[in-house]
This record gives C-alpha cells, structure tokens and sequence, in this order.
C-alpha cells in the first residue's frame, strides 16, 4: 500500500501538494508537522503536513519528500482548523496564512551550493576570466556559495555566468537547507572532576603558584562556588578573577577547569508573581466584573465600555488571575507595539514568569522561542501578551482572550495577505477552544457596540474614572478666527500657548497630538507652483528635516532636499502643512526651557524605543511629548495636565465612510490623556471649524449620540454593520490595461449582483511603487449569504485570470474592508 501526504507550502498557492512518503515515514509524521520537500526546478521547500492518506495525485506523478524536519508537531490542530477559517473568510490561501503565522526561522529555505563537476573535462571546454575564477575557487573548496562568487567575481548579477557554467557541464548545483534559529547558550565553568579530593586539590594550587592569575580564577571559581551555591557562569568568573577569557580557556586547555552550556530563553520574565499585590478594586469597577462574570454564563463574547482612566486593565488583571487559576491558558491582545512597554511592568509584577511577549519587534530567535514554550506546555507561557499575530500561537487550552482597544484599525492587517481582523478571528479562535473573549474600549466600534445592543454580546459598563477623578476639560479653539486676528504663533494658537505656559509653571507636562510625521507633507515652489513628486508613487514627497531629506511615506523613496526648483530653477522653495517634526521644532522655540520629546514612526524604529521614550516621558525627563497616534492608545501618564490638539479637521475631512468614527474615537482617545490622577486635565482642540457635529459630541463626550447618527447613515448608505463589504483592489504597471480590466471585473460583478457594486475607481493615491490602483466595492446585505457572495465573486476571478491579455494584473481582496 503507497501512503502520501497533503502538503501546505509558505507560497501564495490555492491547492494542497500531494507527496509520496515511505510506510515508516507515515507512521512518525502526524498532521502539523514540518517536511523539506522539492518543488518546482529545484528549490526546497519547508512544508506543513495537513493530512496523511493513500490517494495519489490523478494530475501529476507524486514526488517523495526531501526529509522530515520534526519529532513532534509544530502546529496543533486548532491551529489548522483556525488558519483555514482564516484562509475562507479573508480570501486567500492555506500557504498565504502559514507564511504569515510561522516565524521566519521556522521556515527552512533552501541555499544553492555550487559545486564543481569532477567528471568534466575542463581542459576541452573554453572558459571565460569569470568562469575561470569560480572554477579555480572549486579547486580549493569543495562547494561555494551564492554570495561567495558574487565576491570572487564582483558583480551582482552571476545568474547568467552560473548559467553559462551548468550548460558546460563544469558545475553542478544543489539546493541546501539552512536552519535559521539557534538556541541561546550559556557558557559554564567547573572544576575538573580529577581534583575533587583534597590531595589533588593541594597538588593543583601548588603546580599554578607560579602563574598568578591562573592562580587568581581558580581560586575565584571556589569563592563563588561558596558564596552563590549555583553553577558559575563564564562571565562572572571574569569579573570576579579580574582575569581575561584567555586565561580560562589556558586552564580548561590543560585539563584544569571544565566548560559546559545550559541552553536559555533570550527574554525570561522572572520577577513578580505576586497575586496579592493586585489594587482593591473600586465600587463601579467591581460592579463591571461581577456584570461580565454574569455574562459569561450565558455569552461568549462581552464588551467592556470603560470610559478613559476607569481602570479597565484592574479588571483584566482579574479575570487573567481567574483564568490562570483554572489552570487554564490567557491571551492579552494590544493594537500597538507601545502599549506593550507599560502593560508589560504591570503584569510582571503579578504574573511573574507565566507571562511571555509576541509581537514583530522581538527577533525572530525571540519569537521561536515563545513558539517553542507553548508547544512544550511551559509554565512562561501561560499569559500571552502581543500585538494581532499572536493570534497564531499554537495554543493547547485557551480560557480567556482579552482585546483591549477593539475598535482600533490596527488590528486589521492590510498587507500581505492573509488581511484578516483580529478582533474577529480572536472571537472565532475562542468558539475553538470553548473561551470566553472579553472586548474592551473607552469607545467601541460601531459594529461591536451594535452587536452589544442587540445582545449578540453581553455588555458591561464603567463610567466614573477611577478615584472620581473628573473626565477632562474640553475647549474647541478656532483658529480660523485666531488667524484672522493674526493671534497665531506659527501652528499654535494664543489659546494653546497660556495653557502650555500655565502646565509648565505647575511643573506639569503636556501632550501635543499632530497625526502626521516629519517636518511638512509639501514642498512647493511660490514662483510656479511646482511640488517634488515621488517617481514610483503619485504622491508628494514629506520633507524631514533632520536628515534634510525628502522622503515617500509609501515606497520609502528618499531624495536629499532639493535647494532650488527643478522646474523654474527659482530659489522659492517652501513648506506646506506640517507634521509632528516641525511642531517639535515651534515649541523649543516657543519654550527654550522646556524639554521636548517626540514620538512617531521615525524616532520608534529600534527595538528597544518605544520604551526609551514612554519610561524617559513617565520619569518627567520630557516636559513636552509630540506624537502621531501612538500616543493616544491606553497610555497611562500620572502628571500629563494638557493635550493640545494640533488641527482636528485633518482627521475630520478624509474620504473614508469611517472617518467621523475615528475622528471620535481618536480624539476621545488622546483626551483621555490628562489628568488621570487627581487634578481635572485640560483638552484644547484647534480646528477651523468648531460647529462640526463630531467635535462638539467629543467636548460633551457624546459616545451614544456619534452612535446613533452613524448608525442612522450606515443603514441609509448600506455601509457596516448593516452591509459586509468585500474592497476588489487590481494592480497593474499599465494604466490603460488596468482600466480595461478593472471595467471588465466590474461588469462581471455586475452581472452576478444586481446591486451593491460600486466602482471601478481610483483611490486617493492612484499609482503607488509604480503599480497603479483601482478598487471595485461590493457591498453585501446581512440576509445575503456570505460565503455564497465570496464564492461568486471567487468565479469571477478565476474566468478573468484565464484571460491571458490580463495576466499581468493581479487581484487583491480584502474582506471586511476598513
């Protein structure tokens, strides 16, 4: 009897591969386990097996696996049933979700080695210099690297040289697989086990009398030894001996020491675990847990509506204490990287080494390594605490998932695929593993407040800050006005400036939101108008002054600052708008005494500066922090008094039927800011239009009022939650080709629906990395089947891919469009 395999490959595939495997093989593999295994010419590939069976393929001749690459499972089977949930939700394939899932260093790829051919006869064979130089390099080595000839020859391009090789029969190449990850070690120091009795030891000192500082470790080894009852460490008896690595490994040469590795995690949370220290909670925060704990009876999902600074995260802490009591595993989902910094002191401090963290910052060796513990069932691997991709961690017993700030966009992944929602793949994750999820929010989403409503969830609610402290005091600053009495100084309104001078000489610190970076979005001639473009995008360049540079927000594009204008040649460059470096740069000047801090993409790129800024900002080293919207996510600053809104209507005006919702919720969210503590805080939003409806519900904190006139214009224009969207997204290099393909997808969609197709049109930016866009929109009512929609328009895409004039064009969905 043949036995095969149904393989998932890290490639953008729809099918399963089928692969033949030996009868031994079949009894050690199991589904979720990792093989190497050939596919195309010659490249190997790291595979998932998704099932064993004795079917073989009827379309093509099996080939055998290359090997088997685990003992034991990597994935579980939650984890396969979950990413396929993935895969037919969100419109992409099993490789797409199992690319974006694994850690880089899971997946095995392989590295040509070129190696010489021993049965050709070179002497008959004219060889170019290059080839000559990698042939006399094969002389000396048995086998060469990619880049190994790219330095032997120096050129970049040595595919077509390669080529030239393999076809005179003078190499041969073969594909090697190269692991990525290697565990941590540390490196030990003990005595030899020759000298433990007491006449070997005497023996011993007296023979290394001579070199003092052989001398010197040796008896260091014993002093620590004594004093720390624990195995000693390489490093330690370093500094201890006051001797270099030389001189030890001069002892361990001669037999006198002996070295050996215990094998580590990179991050280990070690401290804490203490469940007593967690706060007493208040009247109103006990009420919401006892209110959740009810709806837990009878509903799986419950949203947690705490105004800002009511002390939501107190309440996580227990139900997380509870659900870690069970015996049961936790998850803690963040939107923000940020966030993670503060939330991960607190919950040390009670969790101590059950809590791990999981997010793109940490190394991929990092992230196997939490992979790892989970798979293993380890204790340091209870409490998960990360930003939407530890969403697939192979979880055995998940009890509890807590989404905090659950109407953030960040939660949503845009690209590459899988473009998947965590918020609501965390709730299908939990009806998996029979979980509860809890959803928290200062300001829920629509749909999550909606389903609250109709009682699709339970609902809890806390509206009192914590300490009664009162919510934030809310002023609109018109500053078309201020700028008609020429009252503003440079971006900052009168207004602004005495708050700012007030907060300051009360030895309070301030918080300035502009959601946009760099110095200014725009650079424009003032004699002819002209703007530097992107080249690859149909966007303006953002000048970013400390590197005096231009720079694409979209492609990563970057020019030096250009001195005169390319068109006119005149010397009348000038800034338009402005962006959290150039606010920056106003208030040292406005406020030279103060110390001013910023916050954004640009200065956040190191692994360790988010928290470099939040500890420095929490220490009051920063009299005054700039940010982009990281800085209103959850942050919980003890002495910020004032938050000045920059300008409002950025937020306000921008096409999206979405933009009203974040608008409230952004503002509400960085309002939340001040005053958290004892003193009442002060919000000054500066706007050009003050009487907007959005605004005046964010000064009066008017969550069920944006509500209910948002829902009231969604229901009309069959937006969510009353209608699903599905946004179609065609690419191609050729404009008029993309506009004859996006028009014949349209009128396909429109043959299947009778309605709710809108497009094809160009987005905002119509041409980004020299791809130009087009997006069709299919709106879906509720009574409609999903999965019936998705199927059609899955047709449609197949039919339009067989048309071989658009072979070019590629197809994006993206399934619940944000």
């Amino acid at each position: 009897m043949e036995y095969f395999v149904n393989v998932i490959l890290p490639i953008p595939l729809e099918n399963y591969f089928t692969y033949r495997v030996s009868e031994e093989q079949a009894r050690l593999l199991q589904p979720g386990m990792r093989v190497a295994v050939s596919f195309g010419k010659s490249k190997i590939y790291t595979a998932l097996v998704y099932e064993l069976h004795h079917t073989p393929p009827t379309a093509y001749k099996a080939k055998d696996i290359h090997q088997i690459l685990d003992e034991h499972a990597l994935v579980n089977p939650i984890q396969l049933e979950h990413w396929k949930w993935i895969a037919s939700y969100y419109m992409c394939s099993m490789g797409e979700v199992f690319r974006s899932a694994l850690p880089g260093a899971l997946l095995l790829e392989s590295e040509t080695l070129i190696l010489g051919n021993k049965e050709a006869d070179l002497e008959e064979v004219a060889l170019r210099d290059d080839e000559f130089l990698v042939m006399e390099a094969l002389e000396h080595q048995s086998s060469l690297r990619v880049k190994d000839v790219v330095s032997i020859v120096e050129k970049k391009r040595i595919l077509p040289l390669l080529n030239r090789l393999v076809k005179k029969n003078a190499i041969v190449l073969r594909e090697d697989l190269k692991e990525q990850y290697k565990p941590k070690m540390l490196r030990y120091i003990k005595l030899n086990s020759s000298y433990t009795s007491e006449e070997a030891l005497q023996q011993l000192l007296e023979n290394i009398s001579r070199a003092p500082k052989q001398s010197r470790a040796v008896l260091a080894l014993f002093q620590l030894q004594a004093t720390t009852n624990k195995p000693v460490k390489m490093s330690d008896l370093e500094i201890e001996a006051n001797v270099s690595k030389a001189v030890i490994r001069s002892l361990i040469k001669k037999e006198i020491l002996e070295e050996y590795f215990v094998r580590i995690d990179r991050i280990s949370h070690d401290q804490g675990g203490d469940y007593s220290a967690l706060k007493s909670l208040n009247k109103f925060q006990t009420i919401a847990l006892d209110k959740i704990t009810e709806e837990f009876e009878n509903k799986n999902v419950t949203l947690l509506h705490g105004v800002t600074s009511s002390g939501k995260t107190e309440v996580y802490m227990r139900l997380l204490e509870s659900c870690l009591n069970s015996g049961r595993q936790a998850l803690y989902l963040l939107p923000e990287i940020a966030l993670t910094t503060q939330l991960i002191t607190r919950l040390q401090k009670y969790f101590g080494k059950k809590l791990s963290v999981y997010h793109s910052k940490y190394s991929m060796q990092e992230r196997v390594e939490v992979w790892n513990n989970l798979v293993s069932k380890k204790e340091k691997a209870q409490l998960i605490i990360g930003a939407r991709s530890a969403l697939f961690l192979p979880y055995s017993d998940l009890g509890l998932i807590i989404v905090d700030e659950e109407h953030e966009s960040s939660f949503k992944q845009f690209d590459p695929a899988p473009r998947y929602h965590a918020r609501d793949a965390a709730i299908v994750l939990a009806s998996m593993h029979n979980c509860k999820v809890l959803l928290g929010s200062a300001t829920p989403s629509i749909e999550s407040f909606n389903n609250a409503r109709n009682g699709k969830y339970g609902y809890a609610k806390i509206d009192r800050r914590f300490g009664d402290v009162l919510m934030p005091e809310i002023e609109l600053v018109d500053i078309k006005q201020q700028h008609r009495k020429r009252r503003m100084k440079g971006h900052f309104s009168q207004r602004l400036l005495e708050e700012i001078t007030l907060t300051l000489e009360e030895k309070e610190q301030v918080i300035l939101f502009q959601n946009r970076r760099g110095y200014a979005p725009i650079v424009e001639c003032t004699t002819c108008g002209h703007s530097p473009q992107c080249p690859n995008c149909d966007v303006s360049l953002t000048y970013h002054q400390y590197r005096d540079q231009l720079r694409c927000h979209y492609c990563g594009h970057q020019t030096p600052m250009e001195k005169d204008c390319q068109a006119c040649g005149n010397f009348t460059l000038d800034t338009k708008g402005f962006g959290t470096e150039q606010v920056a740069e106003e208030i040292k000047g406005l406020f030279p005494e103060a110390k001013v801090g910023r916050m954004d993409l640009d200065t956040t790129r190191g692994k360790h500066s988010y928290e470099k800024i939040i500890t420095a900002f929490e220490q009051q080293e920063f009299d005054i922090l700039v940010g982009t919207q990281m800085i209103t996510k959850g942050l919980d600053f003890r002495h910020v008094n004032l938050v000045g809104i920059m300008n409002a209507d950025t937020l306000l005006n921008f096409p999206d039927f979405r933009a009203h919702e974040r608008s409230f919720q952004l503002l509400t969210q960085v309002a939340g800011r001040a005053g958290r503590t004892k003193k009442r805080g002060k919000v000054l939003i500066q706007t050009y239009n003050p009487y907007h409806q959005i605004l005046k519900q964010v000064s009066t904190d008017d969550y069920l009022g944006m509500f209910q006139e948002q829902l009231y214009e969604r229901e009309q224009y069959h937006y969510p939650p009353a209608n699903r969207l599905i946004r179609i997204t065609l690419k191609d290099k050729d404009y008029n080709k993309l506009n004859e393909a996006s028009s014949w997808f349209a009128k396909a969609l429109r043959n299947v629906f009778s309605q709710g197709v809108l497009g094809p049109e160009f987005p905002v930016i119509p041409r980004i990395r020299n791809q130009y866009l087009k997006h069709i929109l299919v709106k879906s009512p509720r009574e409609v089947s999903f999965a019936q929609t998705k199927n059609s328009i899955k047709r449609i895409g197949n039919s339009f891919n067989a048309i071989s004039q658009y072979k070019s064009v590629r197809i994006i969905y993206n399934v619940d469009h944000l």
